[in-house]
């Protein structure tokens, strides 16, 4: 059993700029679809901050 959590590996690449695109799960897994899910998290909170002008 790994000790990874895709949701918070997401969420980290979202706070390192790093883009939806480089997701290192296979599509389709339920790795891929929490992993894209914490950086959207992430990503979302970020635009919704610099849409806000904060």
């Amino acid at each position: 059993m790994t000790d990874r959590d895709p949701f918070a590996e997401g969420e980290r690449a979202a706070r390192e700029n790093i883009p939806a695109e480089a997701n290192p799960y296979q599509n389709g897994s339920d790795e891929h679809a929490l992993w894209a899910a914490g950086h959207e998290r992430i990503a979302g909170a970020i635009e919704a901050r610099e849409s806000e002008g904060s």
